[in-house]
């Protein structure tokens, strides 16, 4: 077995277990789909162990991939972290990241923790929002990195907007129907619905998907806060479309046998602001982090961890 395993294709292996797919994997890392399957195929030599389970359907990762997911998140943030050490141009300046208001009560706090730590001459600047309205920051210069849901691009309507960077996806992951435990909406009744606000990505796909099936229902609860949202359903007032991999403590999503259509796929994206795409120092910070959130993307979307409180440094902004 080999013991060194090549950074690029620990990078190759991770884009692909956050993904679960060759071809997505290869268009975030902008090489062939072919160029991908040899940096597995290598990395699955030099470990001696197969770490993905695929067939002309899917992609899964074996329980040695499992393992391998956290190796090589440890090894790539130390070669990240001495690469910026020995570069001698450490990313510095004030950077504007915006996420989406899913991802702040997952383990993204972790991340951000984790990046101030490695990067501490980075000003980091949070906004919290509804992706919609960080796009449009995004594509006013108020922003120079978003973490954010988009309907896929293989999806009706979906991929980016005419005047929208195309951004790199972190995981593709699907919109599912939850609520508290024993939930049965009654198909003789309007489904009740506990919603964000417009332009929000669930909202919009939920009540298109109940328009196309002829399905009533009705706006039980609306919160620009996800802990709102999760409190009114957990108390029954209604149902949620939520991704499958965020899943908050309490709900669960909703079995087939309750009767609603199925609500179709999600990607989450970064996407890089205009400031962040010349060079200078506002690109190498945003770089850095993108790095760092890539890196861990499959945590984001592995389950909540205990409550934490973001250290008093952050400025966060919330609207």
């Amino acid at each position: 077995m080999g013991s060194i395993f090549d950074p690029v294709q620990l990078r190759t292996f991770l884009a692909v277990a956050q993904t679960l797919s060759f071809t997505q994997a290869a268009r975030r890392l902008g090489v062939r789909q072919s160029t991908v399957s040899q940096q597995v195929r290598r990395l699955e030599e030099a470990a001696g162990r197969q770490l993905f389970s695929r067939d002309t359907h899917s992609v899964r990762l074996t329980e040695d991939g499992e393992a391998m997911l956290g190796f090589a998140r440890t090894i790539l943030e130390a070669h990240e972290r001495a690469a910026h050490w020995f570069a001698g141009a450490r990313p510095r300046g004030r950077l504007r990241f915006g996420a989406s208001e899913d991802f702040v009560l997952t383990r993204l706090p972790e991340v951000l923790e984790g990046f101030r730590r490695h990067h501490p001459e980075v000003d980091l600047e949070l906004t919290v929002e509804l992706s919609g309205h960080l796009l449009k920051r995004l594509a006013a210069g108020r922003l120079d990195l978003v973490l954010a849901k988009r309907h896929p691009a293989d999806e009706p309507g979906g991929g980016p907007g005419p005047d929208e960077p195309h951004g790199r996806l972190v995981w593709r992951d699907r919109l599912v129907w939850i609520g508290a435990e024993g939930t049965r909406p009654d198909p003789r009744r309007p489904l009740p619905l506990v919603l964000f606000p417009p332009p929000a990505v669930t909202r919009a796909r939920a009540l298109e998907v109940l328009e196309r099936h002829a399905r009533a229902w009705r706006v039980t609860c609306t919160s620009g806060s996800l802990n709102g949202l999760v409190a009114a359903t957990r108390a029954g007032l209604g149902v949620m479309a939520h991704a499958q991999g965020m899943i908050p403590p309490g709900l669960v999503r909703l079995p087939a046998g309750a009767g609603l259509p199925d609500l179709g796929g999600i990607d989450v994206v970064l996407l890089h602001g205009p400031g962040a795409r010349r060079e200078g120092p506002v690109r190498d910070s945003a770089e850095a982090l993108a790095d760092a959130i890539l890196a861990a993307g499959d945590r984001l979307h592995s389950g909540w961890p205990p409550l934490r409180l973001a250290s008093a440094s952050l400025d966060l902004h919330s609207g």
